[in-house]
């Protein structure tokens, strides 16, 4: 039994709801205590001011690779091989900007859209205070994120001394079949239910995104650390989104139940997918000769299509709703 007034349900729901925070971080280590005191210290400044960040400076390690040289979809191809070091370098602070600007634009373009649909109740399921709030509370967070993950970028730019403008290079395959999808819906409620599995998708599977980063100790101690610390947040950020798309699951028609879990298998397919139109644009603004055939040959090789490779958080959630066998996508 449970001592809340309202029931198991409310008291499984309360769980969801926590103060507004900045991510959990282990106050022993010097680099996640440097992030953390960075981005509390940076919201509280006016707009005009710029102070530097000595503490992330000084953790800035040159020597380190800003991304894994293994991750990079054409990393053994003999091109790739046969640059430079320095050219080598900029290719792997340029996948770091990539990776960076992937993660913010799925906040900013995917995830908050969806929650703010759940927030205003789209789907008319009444969540009640509770689940609201921790939906906006997760809204807060991914603000959080895209800070965090914009200092980094920033960070790598001026200890490089290098202009890696995020502006340069496209959205992900993420953002862009989420447009493309929303886009092609016939009525308001279907681009909702598409914008909902986009968001499930991209929330219950972001961790596995952000661990391709943690385990590579030739990489910037920064950039692992900032990714950490985001990770650490997403596994509170998985279970909300799928208990709330249980919520609004429960209550579908068939026709709109066929519409969210269409889009569930349309959102893994994005979300796994490795960018070559990004790496293609980065070899254009490095003028790596033969790049975009190297990014060509790496793109017709089916064992590289996918950089996430686990996705089994959202097989993990439709096997608990019963329709893993309806969502058209090869597990």
């Amino acid at each position: 039994m449970t001592d809340n007034p309202f029931g198991e349900e409310a008291a499984a729901h309360e769980q969801l709801l926590r103060l507004p925070s900045l991510p959990p971080f282990d106050p022993s280590d010097p680099i996640e205590s440097a992030i953390i005191d960075s981005l509390a210290g940076s919201w509280p400044r006016r707009a005009t001011v710029k102070r530097p960040e000595p503490d992330l400076d000084e953790l800035f390690d040159p020597a380190k690779a800003d991304y894994p040289e293994t991750l990079i979809p054409f990393h053994d191809h003999h091109r790739f091989l046969g640059l430079d070091e320095p050219t080598r370098n900029r290719i792997l602070a340029w996948a770091w900007i990539a990776y960076n600007k992937n993660v913010m634009d799925v906040e900013q373009y995917v995830v908050n859209p969806g929650f703010r649909l759940l927030s205003q109740d789209a789907f008319g399921t009444g969540l009640g205070d509770t689940l609201t709030v921790a939906t906006l509370q997760a809204m807060v967070d991914e603000q959080y994120h895209t800070l965090m993950h914009l200092n980094a970028s920033a960070l790598t730019r001026r200890r490089r001394g290098w202009n890696l403008t995020e502006s340069r290079l496209p959205y992900g395959p993420t953002v862009r079949r989420h447009h493309a999808a929303v886009a092609a819906a016939d009525t308001p409620r279907e681009s909702a239910l598409v914008s909902l599995a986009f968001t499930t998708v991209a929330e219950t599977s972001i961790s596995a995104y952000l661990g391709l980063m943690t385990d590579d100790d030739n990489v910037q101690p920064v950039n692992r650390a900032t990714v950490v610390l985001h990770r650490r947040d997403e596994y509170c950020h998985s279970s909300i989104a799928g208990e709330l798309l249980k919520i609004v699951f429960e209550r579908l028609d068939g026709d709109d139940r066929r519409m969210l879990l269409a889009g569930l298998a349309d959102g893994l397919e994005a979300f796994r997918a490795n960018d070559f139109a990004t790496w293609t644009t980065v070899m254009e603004a490095e003028n790596v000769r033969g790049g975009a055939a190297m990014v060509a040959d790496a793109a017709h090789e089916a064992d590289r299509q996918q950089l996430v490779q686990d996705c089994s958080a959202i097989r993990r959630l439709c096997d608990d709703l019963g329709v893993s066998d309806d969502v058209p996508y090869e597990w």
